[in-house]
C-alpha cells in the first residue's frame, strides 16, 4: 500500500489585514470612537484605559486585550497615572470560529503576548506605512520587504487566535474575564479574585504599584482585598508583591545578567539599599551573599 496524504481541517483563515498599529498615547488621551465592518482587537501593553464597547464600559490594564466584532461601536480614554501604549489589529474574517471572541475581554498569557510581539516585528519589516500614525487607513507593502514576512503576519495572527481560544476552551474559562460592572461582584469567589489579582501583579512585577492602584484596577475595596490576601497568603497585598519581586530577583541573580544596583532599579525598588533590606528580610541573606552562594554551588557541580 502506497503513501496517502491526509487533508487537515482549517477552522478559519485570514487573508486580509486592515490595519496594524502600535500607539504611545499621552495622558488624558480620548478616542471618541468608531464602528466598522471588520474585526478589531486592542491590546494594552502599558498603562490603563477605559473602553466603551457597545453599551458597556470596562477598564483594561497592561496585559489585557478586548475584541470588537464587526460594526460594534468602540471608544476609549486613558486613565491612571501612566500614559498608555496600545497595539491594535484589524482584519477580515467571517468564520463562525470567531464567535468565541464576541465581547471577549482577556488577560493574555506570556505565550500570547509573545505572538503579538512577533506580529508587530514582522509588520515593521513588511509595511512602509508607519505603525504609530492613527490616520493610516491602508497599509502599504514595502517593495523590499523580506520574503515571507507578510505570510508570517497572517500565520502568527491565526496562531494567536487559535491559542487564545484553545487555552480557554480547555480550561472552561470564559472569554469575558472582566465584569462589565463598576465593581467586582461581592459573590465572586475569593480564590478566583485572588488568581486575577496575582496575574495582574505578575504582569506588573517590574513596576512600582500602590495598594490604591491595585484596588482601583479591580474596583474593589482595600479592606476586602487585604482580607483575602491575609486569609489565603498570610500577609498583605504589598508584602506579597514584594515577595514576588524578591523571587524574580533571585531568578535574575541566578541568570547573572544584572548587577545588584541594576536589578534593584529594574524591579522598581526606591534604592539598592532598600532592595537589599527587603531581600535579606525575605531570604535571610543579602543579595551579594545569595549571589556568592549561587556561584559557589555552580563551581561545586562543575
Amino acid at each position: 500500500m502506497g503513501y496517502e496524504s491526509t487533508r487537515l481541517r482549517r477552522e478559519f483563515q485570514i487573508d486580509e489585514l486592515v490595519t496594524i498599529h502600535y500607539f504611545e498615547y499621552p495622558l488624558n488621551f480620548v478616542f471618541h470612537g468608531e464602528s466598522h465592518g471588520f474585526w478589531e482587537f486592542l491590546y494594552v501593553d502599558r498603562g490603563s484605559i477605559r473602553v466603551t464597547a457597545g453599551n458597556q464600559e470596562r477598564t483594561l490594564t497592561a496585559g489585557q486585550a478586548i475584541f470588537h466584532e464587526p460594526w460594534e461601536f468602540h471608544a476609549f480614554r486613558s486613565v491612571g497615572k501612566r500614559p498608555p501604549n496600545l497595539a491594535v489589529f484589524s482584519f477580515l474574517c467571517d468564520s463562525p470560529y470567531l464567535d468565541f471572541f464576541r465581547g471577549a475581554v482577556l488577560t493574555l498569557s506570556g505565550e500570547e503576548r509573545g505572538l503579538i510581539s512577533k506580529i508587530l516585528s514582522n509588520a515593521a519589516e513588511c509595511f512602509s506605512t508607519p505603525l504609530h500614525v492613527p490616520a493610516v487607513e491602508k497599509m502599504e507593502l514595502r517593495p523590499d520587504a523580506p520574503a515571507g514576512c507578510a505570510q508570517a503576519i497572517l500565520l502568527y495572527l491565526e496562531l494567536f487566535l487559535l491559542t487564545v481560544r484553545r487555552a480557554r476552551t480547555q480550561t472552561n474559562e470564559s472569554p469575558h474575564m472582566l465584569p462589565p460592572l463598576e465593581e467586582v461582584p461581592e459573590d465572586l469567589p475569593p480564590r478566583e479574585l485572588l488568581a486575577q489579582v496575582l496575574s495582574f501583579l505578575e504582569i506588573h512585577i517590574n513596576d512600582r504599584l500602590t495598594l490604591p492602584e491595585i484596588c482601583a484596577a479591580f474596583s474593589i475595596s482595600r479592606s476586602r482585598l487585604e482580607r483575602i490576601f491575609h486569609t489565603e497568603k498570610g500577609c498583605g497585598v504589598i508584602d506579597y508583591f514584594i515577595k514576588m519581586k524578591i523571587d524574580r530577583a533571585k531568578e535574575l541573580i541566578r541568570n547573572g545578567t544584572m548587577n545588584i544596583t541594576e536589578l534593584s532599579y529594574h524591579l522598581s525598588f526606591t534604592s539598592p539599599q532598600y532592595f537589599s533590606l527587603r531581600f535579606k528580610r525575605c531570604t535571610g541573606m543579602s543579595p551579594r551573599e545569595f549571589q556568592s552562594s549561587v556561584k559557589d554551588l555552580a563551581l561545586h557541580f562543575r
